[in-house]
């Protein structure tokens, strides 16, 4: 469906995007997350033909997307982009809103509310939405355009749980009932692991790490792959063997990486000993922090036992 080959973008002089080249099949789920200023928004702006890249180019469908310099009206006809500075014209009635831009069958376009959640809202002003809300129209506003790829851009940024989970279940009904192929950016990794098929991380501008979120979260590239997907340890090849009675570990610079859910308290106490020192409640479970020597360690455990202090023999299964 998609095929972005070579794209580089400058600001002034430097480039903001170098050499950037990936392919997105219709029925994938890719997310692409990286630092701030690693070029996320810039890159889907591109694949959108908003931003004219200086190099490369992009293929949707097998042509070539134009970009702003090329056409009197910037965007795609079968591309919707929703930017993280989404705007709803202020004091609009809904249903005007959405009336607007409906290029669908009444019966076509009520589905897409309901996909949306925004059945009970059509009556309503712009002013006297919330946040959550209001990204929710916006969405819907792109979807009655009849796209055939959506570019959500940090789509859960400033939502509260509530409407963060409302707008999680939206974009997988986008996918399964509209069958439209969806790229989302988020920098956190909660959102994307259980949802992406394929999973690209930015660094500068660059590609640093491609492939299965799965992969990708066990057998990072370096240091900056590994902590853009999560908190992680790097322990000495032979703390990590006492652990594991394995060496098949990811490493980086000789060091073995281990993530807080690759470590349990062991039940036959194999493994190193450790200290408590610190214990948080998460709700469905606890964070444990341990000493191992000069070393320092994090686990989950499901209750409240051991206790700050304690000593406790560590085991890594993963």
């Amino acid at each position: 469906m998609l095929s972005v080959e070579g794209i580089g973008r400058k600001k002034g002089d430097a480039f903001i995007l170098k050499e950037i080249s990936f392919e997105h099949a219709a029925d994938q789920h890719l997310a692409i997350a990286g630092e701030t200023g690693s070029g996320k928004s810039t890159l889907l702006k591109v694949i959108a033909g908003l931003d004219q890249p200086h190099e490369g180019r992009v293929l949707f469908e097998g042509k070539r997307v134009l970009g702003p310099d090329e056409q009197l009206i910037a965007g795609h006809p079968y591309i919707g982009f929703l930017s993280q500075h989404f705007e709803l014209r202020n004091n609009y009635w809904v249903h005007e809103i959405l009336e607007y831009a409906n290029k669908l069958t009444e019966s076509e376009a009520t589905d897409i509310f309901h996909i949306c959640q925004i059945d009970h809202l059509l009556g309503r002003r712009t002013n006297e939405l919330s946040g959550g809300e209001k990204q929710r129209i916006a969405t819907a506003r792109l979807l009655v355009n009849s796209p055939k790829l959506l570019l959500l851009d940090e789509p859960y940024s400033n939502l509260d749980m509530i409407h963060k989970q409302t707008m999680k279940q939206v974009i997988h009904d986008i996918s399964t009932r509209l069958g439209i192929s969806t790229i989302l950016v988020s920098h956190e990794p909660s959102d994307i692991l259980p949802w992406a098929d394929q999973l690209i991380l930015l660094k500068e501008g660059r590609i640093v790490q491609q492939g299965h979120p799965e992969f990708v979260y066990r057998y990072p590239t370096n240091e900056y792959t590994a902590g853009l997907l999560g908190k992680y340890f790097l322990l000495p090849p032979a703390l990590a063997l006492v652990m594991s009675d394995s060496n098949e570990r990811a490493s980086i610079d000789g060091s073995s990486i281990v993530r807080p859910g690759d470590i349990k308290l062991s039940p036959d106490e194999t493994g190193v000993g450790a200290r408590i020192t610190k214990k948080l409640f998460l709700g469905s479970s606890y964070e444990y922090y341990a000493s191992v020597g000069d070393i320092h360690l994090s686990f989950y455990h499901n209750n409240d036992l051991p206790a700050v202090g304690d000593e406790v023999t560590l085991k890594i299964t993963k």
